[in-house]
């Protein structure tokens, strides 16, 4: 199975996948005419002044909703295997990963808001890449491939959002709590799964408001603690910074890995962590309830920075001050280490004890349980909007089946189905927790790259509607007025919440 897997990666990590998601985030940029830098005020003023109803959630939540499935493992564990096999430059091309990887969110997002439906089972708002592949081209030539795309996307996303990406948020979990508190790895699975199943059983609606309560506190807190490491060690951060670039040009002799495991583990570690472009911030971003599309594109190009500049760069300072990492030669921990910063003994396996042990260098004795309660707030959260995500793709499979009208049942043919993803996602926690470690990465690496790939060039063909929304956007907000989307003028088809929308708000604008 690990050499299947390990296969599998090598074709779909391969570096095309790489200089795609480089050369898409660079191409949108300049094409939006940086628009993650010209629009950071917005940004942050949908977050505080967002809409919500009975039907959507604001766009705080939904952003909470987003950062539930970026701030994950990758933010700790993820940050370490990058500086471990890229070496420490991998951490730059994190960082522009995730500055260009903004401006793909902005587009991926807004069209998952543009092309959004109302779940006519639960009255919620749903959409995603499946949703706009297939509704995008409904109205032309190329329908039927447009359907057929955003079902093989939609089944891609079902097993590695429900099977595959949930394995390695529970080892990461298990894994810290073993070293911090000796917790066997199945004792956690039992735990986090009856947590889990309370969580999920509960609908868009109380994973919004679980995500929004717990991510939000967790993210600051963990920042701040990295902060006063960066602190109690300031001599040394003009040194990381250094070391970073230095190493990332590979002009850092003997520290560090060649420049192609730099980019190549950067992107791939930047990638999983923000998810830009991956195609699962779409999902939360059309649950929200905004006026105008493009208000909730730039809301989630948001959550991208804090993802990475903020969360990941907090464990990579952490790991690089305190000289708690080692940079292995080649891409396994099996082989010659190149640089060794002398916080750690041995030959551990990549992953939490990174953090754990840069903490314990400034709390002694408390880093291993402040990354394990991190981990587990941050995986947890992760794993839930996994389910969100499976749950949402698995409706689009289902389409009109799903609201099969029986008296005493209620659907019973989407109940059952969802009833099946939930055993599902609950059955791979579990595996995951008592997996190994290389396998679960695996696992996880498949699901993200199989995402990305097919996203990442469906929106290549669908990404005038969204700067169309933008421009639409902008032009409204010089006028003054608070940005209404009509998607009829703008020549954007198939947006059919949008234009049932205009067409009631018209009427009891008529009426009034």
């Amino acid at each position: 199975m690990s050499e299947l897997l390990e296969t599998l990666n090598e074709y779909v990590w391969s570096k095309g996948l790489i200089f795609l998601c480089l050369g898409v985030g660079v191409f949108f940029s300049l094409r939006s005419r940086l628009v993650q830098v010209r629009q950071i005020p917005a940004m942050v003023g949908q977050l505080v002044h967002g809409e919500k109803s009975a039907s959507g959630v604001s766009s705080f939540q939904a952003l909470a909703m987003s950062l539930a499935g970026r701030v994950g493992t990758g933010n700790i564990a993820g940050v370490a295997t990058a500086i471990a096999f890229g070496g420490p430059g991998a951490v730059l091309w994190m960082w522009l990963v995730a500055f260009f990887g903004a401006s793909t969110s902005f587009v991926e997002c807004t069209l998952g808001q543009i092309y959004k439906e109302r779940d006519r089972l639960t009255g919620e708002y749903r959409g995603g890449p499946a949703y706009y592949f297939r509704r995008a081209f409904a109205h032309t030539r190329y329908a039927t491939i447009g359907k057929v795309y955003g079902f093989v996307f939609a089944a891609v996303t079902v097993v590695a959002c429900g099977l595959l990406m949930p394995m390695v948020q529970a080892n990461s979990m298990a894994a810290a709590m073993e070293s911090a508190w000796g917790v066997e790895p199945w004792i956690a699975a039992v735990a986090v799964v009856i947590v889990l199943a309370f969580v999920i059983i509960g609908g868009v609606k109380r994973i919004a408001l679980f995500a929004a309560f717990v991510v939000p506190f967790m993210a600051a807190l963990y920042i701040l603690a990295a902060i006063v490491i960066m602190v109690v060690n300031a001599s040394a951060v003009p040194e990381v910074f250094s070391l970073i670039f230095s190493s990332a040009f590979g002009l850092e002799a003997g520290v560090g890995a060649a420049v192609g495991l730099a980019i190549e583990w950067g992107v791939k570690r930047g990638i999983y962590s923000n998810e830009a472009g991956q195609g699962t911030g779409p999902h939360a971003a059309a649950a929200a309830e905004v006026s105008h599309p493009a208000k909730q594109g730039l809301a989630q190009a948001f959550a991208v920075y804090v993802d990475t500049l903020f969360v990941c760069s907090a464990t990579a300072f952490l790991i690089l001050s305190t000289g708690a990492y080692k940079v292995f030669e080649g891409a396994t921990n099996s082989t010659r280490v190149l640089a060794d910063g002398g916080a750690l003994t041995g030959n551990p396996e990549v992953g939490p004890a990174y953090a754990q042990q840069g903490f314990d260098t400034v709390f002694s004795g408390a880093g291993a349980s402040f990354i394990a309660i991190s981990l587990a707030f941050f995986c947890f959260t992760t794993i839930v909007a996994y389910y969100y995500m499976a749950e949402t793709n698995l409706r689009f499979l289902l389409g009109r089946t799903a609201t099969v009208a029986i008296p005493v049942l209620k659907s019973a043919v989407g109940s059952t189905m969802t009833m099946g993803l939930q055993i599902l996602i609950l059955v791979s926690v579990t595996i995951g927790s008592v997996a190994q470690a290389k396998d679960a990465w695996a696992m996880g690496d498949l699901g993200v790259g199989l995402m990305a790939w097919l996203n990442i060039i469906g929106i290549l063909f669908l990404q005038n509607a969204a700067f169309k929304a933008l421009r639409d956007y902008e032009q409204q907000k010089k006028m003054g007025i608070d940005p209404q989307f009509d998607p009829l003028p703008l020549g954007i088809s198939g947006a059919t919440f949008w234009e049932k929308r205009t067409a009631d708000r018209l009427s009891a604008s008529v009426d009034a």
